[in-house]
């Protein structure tokens, strides 16, 4: 499911994959391959695409609905 949620976050912000692949700073194609879930995504990645969104990684897990994360202390 998070493949889904990855390619409708970067479309509502009118984003390449190209723009992605740059700010976790790895190839378009690596990049491509997670929305295709081809590759899971490392931990690192997912905790970076949740700050970038400003979404909960358990939202782009598909385990919530909850785009917001929890407020930080």
């Amino acid at each position: 499911m998070y493949q889904n949620r990855l390619r409708d976050l970067r479309e509502d912000k009118d984003l390449k994959q190209k723009d992605l692949a740059e700010h976790l700073k790895i190839h378009q194609t690596t990049y491509s391959d997670y929305e295709l879930g081809a590759l899971n995504i490392p931990v690192s990645a997912l905790h970076s695409l949740a700050d970038y969104y400003d979404v909960s990684v358990d939202y782009l897990l598909g385990r919530t609905n909850v785009k917001k994360p929890y407020p930080k202390k």
